[in-house]
């Protein structure tokens, strides 16, 4: 499976894109089960969200299948890590990058993801430090 670049998975889906896997998701919850692949898809959808709700929705459907879907576990990886990354989580992006790339260390995709985490951590590191030395002393 090649995964996207992060230039794609930053697009998102249209308004009708979503709702269809949004009433995928809901008619099989509405009958008592939710398949892994529905779940999956709807929260890929989301994941690609520019909405802060729905990117956080997305990680928490992947945490689930992550948690409780051993096999599927490397499909979740660079999914995780891009919401985080979306979700400025950068340590928790990082984390979830990096176990894909122990895996995978030839992962385009993932290395790709990575040097942006990298650039992100760098940007908050350079953000705390300027506000720290910005603070007016006690």
């Amino acid at each position: 499976m090649t995964l996207p670049y992060v230039v794609d998975a930053q697009t998102s889906l249209s308004p009708a894109e979503l709702q269809v896997l949004h009433d995928q998701y809901d008619a099989e919850a509405a009958s008592g089960h939710i398949t892994t692949q529905t779940k999956f898809n709807y929260a890929w959808a989301l994941i690609k969200s520019q909405n802060r709700q729905q990117m956080l929705q997305g990680v928490a459907l992947l945490t689930d299948i992550y948690r409780s879907d051993p096999p599927r576990r490397r499909e979740c990886l660079y999914y995780l890590s891009l919401g985080h990354y979306k979700l400025a989580n950068f340590d928790e992006a990082k984390r979830f990058n990096s176990l894909l790339l122990e895996r995978e260390p030839n992962n385009m995709q993932a290395q790709s993801l990575n040097a942006l985490i990298e650039k992100g951590i760098a940007k908050g590191t350079a953000t705390s430090a300027w506000r720290s030395s910005a603070a007016p002393p006690p």
